[in-house]
C-alpha cells in the first residue's frame, strides 16, 4: 500500500471505537500479564534512496515517500523528514488521547492536533556547528469538542502526556546506534 492508493479511512462511531479500544486493552492487558516480555516491541522499517534525496519507506506492508521542497534539493513530492515526524507526533498523541479518554471515562467526540516545529538549517548546512541540527522547539495545540469540562481535558492531556511514546521520543533522549557498511 502507498500513499497514492491508499484506502480510505473508515468511519466509527463512538461505540465502535470504544468497542475497539476496550478490545485492544483488554487484549493487550492479558498478553502482558501472562509475560511482561510480550510487551516489548521492535519495529522495523527500511529505506530506499531515490531521485534527488527522496526515500520510498516501507513499514511492514505500507510504503510512502519522504522528500525535501526544492530550496532543500528535493524533487518536493513528498512531506520532508520533520513534517513526516510532525505528522507521527500528531497522529500518536490521537492514539493515546482516544486509548486514554476510553480508559478514564473522558468522552471525546472529535480531536485535531497541529504541531509546529522550529528547526535552525544552519547545522544541516554545516554553517553553524554550535546550533541543534533537529527542532528547537515543537508546539503543539490539541482542539478537543466534547461535553466533559475542561478540567477534564487538562487530566486527559496529563495522562496523553505521560504515555505517548511519540511524544517521548520528541522530549528525552534516545539512544541511537548507527553502522554503515559497504555493500
Amino acid at each position: 500500500m502507498t500513499l497514492l492508493d491508499a484506502s480510505p479511512v473508515t468511519s466509527a462511531t463512538a461505540d465502535e471505537r470504544a468497542t475497539r479500544l476496550i478490545e485492544a486493552g483488554t487484549a493487550w492487558g492479558e498478553r502482558i500479564a501472562a509475560d511482561v516480555a510480550n510487551g516489548q516491541l521492535t519495529y522495523r522499517v527500511r529505506g530506499t534512496g531515490e531521485g534527488s534525496v527522496a526515500s520510498t519507506i516501507t513499514a511492514g506492508k505500507h510504503s510512502f515517500r519522504v522528500d525535501e521542497p526544492a530550496a532543500l534539493a528535493g524533487d518536493d513530492i513528498a512531506a520532508s523528514p520533520v513534517e513526516f515526524a510532525l505528522g507521527a507526533l500528531i497522529s500518536c498523541q490521537i492514539v493515546v488521547y482516544r486509548l486514554y479518554a476510553q480508559a478514564l471515562g473522558i468522552r471525546v467526540d472529535e480531536i485535531d492536533v497541529k504541531a509546529e516545529g522550529d528547526l535552525d538549517a544552519r547545522r544541516l548546512f554545516g554553517i553553524e556547528e554550535s546550533v541543534r541540527a533537529g527542532f528547537t522547539a515543537v508546539r503543539l495545540d490539541v482542539t478537543i469538542t466534547g461535553p466533559e469540562t475542561d478540567a477534564r481535558y487538562q487530566e486527559l492531556r496529563v495522562a496523553v502526556d505521560a504515555h505517548c511514546p511519540v511524544l517521548d521520543l520528541f522530549a528525552n533522549a534516545t539512544p541511537v546506534i548507527v553502522s554503515v557498511a559497504k555493500a
